[in-house]
């Protein structure tokens, strides 16, 4: 079932995310699509705020990857893995600094994760994130795919 979410502004579009990422287990990936500014980072932050991650989330533009330590609903450590591909030049980039193990350990959330399709796992969530017609408006679609229950 494909969630559809309008939100109004960052402190929203947050929310929204910590709600999602309630939902979350381990193993789980989450890929992130949209244009520059659609509010992808914000998504990011909020699903990190489920998991009590407490250290700063900033997108890992230049370092392609940040980890986070967080913990699940029982209170073990989890990490998170967030990963940016708007630098990537090529698959070799991801291989060499490990994502493929990554993206089934903890939880990995991967913005612009559509230039590298063949790469993220069968079994996935699909966040599409675009602006409104004003400019705190944000349209995200949250689709599993796979056997995502």
């Amino acid at each position: 079932m494909i969630v559809r979410l309008t939100t109004r502004s960052a402190a929203e579009t947050m929310a929204a995310a910590t709600a999602f990422g309630r939902t979350l287990k381990r193993g789980d990936c989450v890929a992130l699509m949209g244009t520059l500014g659609a509010g992808k980072t914000q998504f990011v932050k909020g699903v990190c705020t489920s998991f009590e991650v407490h250290e700063p989330v900033a997108s890992p533009t230049f370092v392609l990857m940040n980890r986070y330590s967080g913990s699940d609903d029982a209170g073990a450590e989890l990490l998170v893995h967030h990963f940016d591909l708007y630098r990537v030049a090529s698959e070799e980039e991801l291989f060499d600094i490990g994502m493929p193990e990554f993206l089934t350990a903890g939880i990995s959330l991967v913005e612009w994760a559509d230039r590298f399709p063949s790469l993220l796992p069968a079994r996935r969530y699909d966040v599409r994130m675009e602006l409104g017609e004003e400019p705190q408006i944000r349209r995200i679609e949250i689709e599993p795919v796979g056997a995502v229950t």
